[in-house]
């Protein structure tokens, strides 16, 4: 076999080629983050029979994103390396040397003497739905954020309207403070109009004496006329109204990349195809997990363990050491799969009546799934 070592950087990568026996084939050289670096490092990888090529790379954030998939495209075997497997490699030598062309030979001699798993297709569309699956929650954070500036904003301008529509956070709020954004303006405008906006936002829901109601409440509203809250009132729903459609179509992207999966996933009762993308995403292939104690470590639904001398706890709290989107996912998907599954309702009150927590039963059930 032929190991090829590449350290990624953000402009330029480094990359060396060995032999088997640890002879350099190509001194380090370097080539650029773009197309004609990777024609390039096409080039001199043609001097060599493809099946017989192993590409190893560390896994650093997303600079080496797009070789890997640009290699995986070609059908090049490319591993992607832990850093600490790197870094045990590069303590064992005499001399405490780092650079981008030194690594290179790390990352090679560190295929030739350790397991490796190859990245394939499959591992790219696991790499997509993570991708998506964490935009979605800074995009839901976003939401979240601009909700409370609204809610802000209207204690301001009409403190009134929360409790008269039991929340603000509805279409028909929403159509209604678009078209009229204060008090004054609400009292001002057309009855036939306000009642059919509000009978339009609502479905039906909202009828004419809704809207008389809200007229009146608007007359006597102590609420601020301030056209600079008004202006803030419009512009965050407009925020918020973006951040759904675009919310929303993330998901639609993760239910795709799902559909051609053709996950086992999606065959247990209560699981959505949000939750599925979320939790493939994060584990990536789970053949990285040796044991399903691993798998709960990296979720952050292992138990916690304190021990002192002689006494050992016999109930913890579970550890949430580790990714924190995959527990989200674990724990909404248990929830759902509790009250949809007879087998996981039974496991989660067995664990109740031991004196489980409603999170800690759900916990259980998550690292069952």
């Amino acid at each position: 076999m032929i190991y090829v070592g590449i350290d990624i950087a953000k402009l330029n990568h480094f990359a060396s080629i060995l032999s088997s026996d640890g002879k350099v084939l190509i001194e380090p050289f370097k080539f650029t983050n773009d197309n004609d670096g990777f024609c390039r490092l096409l080039d001199v990888l043609e001097h060599f029979d493809k099946d017989c090529l192993i590409i190893g790379l560390e896994s650093t954030a997303h600079y080496g994103n797009n070789l890997v998939e640009f290699l995986v495209f070609r059908h090049f075997h490319v591993s992607i390396l832990n850093p600490l497997q790197t870094s045990s490699m590069r303590k064992n030598r005499i001399r405490k040397t780092k650079t981008d062309k030194v690594d290179t030979f790390i990352i090679a001699q560190t295929l030739m003497t350790q397991p490796y798993r190859l990245f394939t297709q499959y591992d790219i569309n696991l790499l997509y739905l993570k991708n998506l699956g964490r935009f979605r929650q800074k995009l839901m954070k976003q939401r979240t954020r601009n909700k409370i500036m609204l809610t802000s904003y209207l204690d301001q301008a009409f403190p009134e309207l929360q409790y008269f529509f039991n929340g603000i956070h509805h279409k028909a709020v929403y159509a209604t403070l678009k078209a009229a954004p204060s008090p004054d303006k609400i009292a001002s405008m057309h009855m036939t109009h306000l009642a059919h906006l509000l009978k339009n936002a609502s479905n039906g829901h909202f009828k004419k004496d809704k809207a008389q109601e809200l007229r009146v409440l608007a007359q006597k509203s102590i609420g601020s006329s301030d056209s600079s809250i008004s202006i803030q009132i419009t512009q965050t729903i407009e925020q918020i109204e973006l951040l759904n459609s675009q919310i929303e179509d993330v998901v639609s992207n993760i239910k795709n990349i799902l559909l051609s999966l053709d996950t086992v996933i999606m065959t247990i009762p209560g699981i959505s195809y949000l939750e599925a993308g979320i939790i493939l995403g994060e584990i990536g292939n789970i053949q990285r997990f040796s044991t399903p104690h691993k798998l709960l470590a990296f979720a952050g639904l292992d138990p916690s363990v304190h021990q002192s001398g002689n006494f050992n706890a016999n109930h913890t709290r579970m550890s949430k050491r580790g990714s924190r989107y995959l527990r989200f996912a674990l724990i909404y998907a248990a929830y759902n799969v509790v009250r949809n599954t007879d087998i996981f309702k039974q496991l989660y009150n067995k664990k109740r009546d031991a004196g489980l927590n409603h999170y800690g039963a759900l916990g259980h059930c998550a690292g069952k799934l």
